[in-house]
């Protein structure tokens, strides 16, 4: 059962969610429960094929749930691992491409198309195509069209994975001032665990489709990768995912 609406501090709820999907032979995800709140960053962690991506799936009503019963607000934006942006169209195209799909008048497009695209400081390039850009423009693009619709909650399935180290640590610091300055709910998912303990308020824990703990990630903003007590947190969701 998928059911939308939330109340005014949760937003997201899982109540004894099953997915089964035809062919597979194990569940994608078991009894799973969990509650985010209203404008939290949380962040999925666990190895490949333990059911994170299911859950993004699931809240943005790209999948429904075997049995179970799921609570998540209707205006959902969702950036995917390359950006998924379409290369026929220019940056501005890509960006205004969720609010034509849903009839919005020309004029609030180009202003909200224009909102974002400065939020990610693309706005120059509003006229390129994806060939054009870099990995970390072309995410950029992403976020800004999942943020144009103007959603409740923004789900990122592990978005940058293909960038380079420097290009990710760039990415980092403007999702975190965007997060500050929209207040939106965020819903990440992630294979690497030094990511979630550095953007994230919650980490949730998966394995084999369950949830097996969520952390309460207490350290003080800004984190750094350095610092003693960044390297002992991280180091104790290793520990959670090996037991």
């Amino acid at each position: 059962m998928f059911q939308k609406g939330t109340n005014l501090t949760d937003i997201i709820t899982f109540n004894s969610v099953n997915k089964t999907y035809p062919l597979a032979k194990t569940r994608a995800l078991s009894d799973y429960s969990i509650t985010i709140e209203k404008g939290e960053f949380f962040c999925l962690v666990g190895p490949s094929g333990c059911g994170k991506s299911t859950v993004l799936k699931l809240i943005a009503g790209l999948e429904t749930p075997s049995s179970g019963k799921i609570i998540a607000p209707e205006n959902i934006g969702m950036v995917f691992q390359l950006g998924a942006l379409f290369p026929w169209l220019t940056v501005e195209e890509n960006t205004a491409f969720g609010l034509k799909m849903k009839g919005t008048d020309k004029t609030k497009i180009r202003e909200l198309t224009n909102k974002y695209l400065d939020l990610v400081n693309l706005r120059e390039f509003h006229k390129k195509y994806p060939r054009d850009l870099s990995g970390g423009q072309r995410q950029r693009v992403g976020i800004a069209r999942a943020l144009a619709i103007e959603p409740e909650v923004l789900l990122l399935d592990e978005p940058f994975s293909a960038l380079d180290f420097l290009t990710t640590d760039e990415l980092h610091k403007d999702l975190l001032n965007i997060w500050q300055e929209t207040k939106k709910t965020i819903v990440m998912v992630s294979h690497l665990m030094e990511e979630a303990v550095l953007l994230a308020d919650r980490v949730g824990i998966m394995r084999d489709g369950k949830l097996c703990k969520v952390i309460q990630v207490s350290l003080p903003r800004p984190r750094s990768y350095k610092k003693e007590d960044f390297v002992n947190e991280v180091q104790k969701i290793k520990n959670i995912i090996g037991e």
